[in-house]
């Protein structure tokens, strides 16, 4: 063991909670120093081939390591993250950040306070596709997203809006930098409690649109974005993943990431070309790069990529798209 590694647990062993432990082991720079499931079968399977300690009780676990990542289920996340930062430990949850928003609120203002990392498993910011993405200038002025899945009862304990949707809502904030003004939204519960399908119109103080769907009854999967803005469409399929841009230069101005010239505009006072680009789409995991990147704010205090403040930010959304949804319901269901 590296003596200077940062000292990491995983709380929640499931599917996910799993995927943590096995990225965290690859981290020359982190010391796995133990699991903790409700479930102690979850974490022994999780632990045998890591050759992970197992904790028994939750407390012990906490008492033991420098950092924590928490992949329970989402109803599990505000009273685990509280008890960790409260105990002084450097906190990464999977996203949804918390049930409701005092909690979210609670958790952020805490970690605040006693000058703690909180990191948000909104793991779309590190999709390869949208890292290739970095050299560009992006600012939509309408986006279209949709995020579809085949159903597995798996994250159904939220509705899609949190479990699926709050991808793309976390994503669109991030890319537009602007504040949400109004928001309509409609949605249906087809085989759990909670809606399975959803729709949300997004509009931002800058102009900016979104169309966002999310699905869990979809015979087939999709996990699809795309920006339109001045001078350029942008197409972004993270399950490939792949970035294709749709740009307007001037003529002449074709640079050597230009794979295509699809044609020319001669109207008005500038002769411009539409190139096609699909730029270099680096080889990452997504998941082993959001853990390195939690480690690497750990280690040297400086802001996560998904704080905090972003994540509680993605949960108010997504809660207000949530009330539009049972309003828009109650609605239908008193006869329009």
């Amino acid at each position: 063991m590296n003596s200077g590694a940062t000292s990491v647990g995983v709380v929640g062993l499931g599917h996910l909670g799993s995927l943590h432990a096995q990225m965290l082991a690859q981290l020359p720079e982190v010391a796995l120093a133990g699991l903790f499931d409700i479930d102690a079968a979850h974490a022994q399977r999780a632990a045998e081939p890591l050759g992970a300690k197992v904790f028994a009780r939750l407390e012990d676990l906490l008492g033991s390591v420098d950092a924590v990542t928490i992949a329970t289920v989402t109803p599990a996340h505000y009273m685990v993250a509280r008890e960790a930062l409260n105990r002084g430990l450097h906190v990464f949850v999977e996203k949804p950040l918390t049930q409701t928003i005092p909690e979210g609120k609670e958790l952020v203002e805490l970690a605040e306070r006693k000058n703690l990392r909180l990191q948000v498993g909104h793991i779309e910011r590190f999709n390869p596709a949208i890292l290739a993405l970095e050299p560009y200038r992006i600012k939509p002025l309408f986006i279209e997203s949709h995020r579809l899945a085949q159903f597995n009862p798996r994250g159904t304990d939220v509705a899609v809006v949190l479990d699926l949707m709050i991808h793309d809502i976390d994503l669109i904030l991030s890319l537009v930098g602007s504040n949400v003004e109004r928001i309509d939204a409609n949605g249906v519960a087809v085989v759990s409690d909670s809606p399975d399908i959803a729709n949300a119109r997004l509009q931002f103080t800058n102009g900016c649109v979104a169309n966002v769907t999310a699905s869990r009854i979809s015979q087939n999967k999709m996990r699809k974005m795309r920006l339109f803005q001045h001078d350029a469409y942008i197409s972004i399929d993270f399950a490939q993943p792949v970035a294709e841009v749709f740009r307007l230069v001037d003529e002449g101005d074709v640079s050597a990431k230009s794979t295509m010239l699809l044609g020319k505009i001669d109207q008005g006072k500038r002769k411009r070309q539409i190139v096609y680009e699909q730029p270099e789409v680096p080889e990452a995991n997504a998941l082993l790069e959001e853990l390195r990147s939690f480690v690497a704010c750990v280690r040297n205090g400086s802001r996560p990529v998904v704080s905090g403040r972003d994540g509680l930010q993605a949960l108010e959304v997504a809660t207000e798209i949530l009330a539009k949804i049972e309003s828009h319901t109650q609605r239908m269901s008193n006869g329009g």
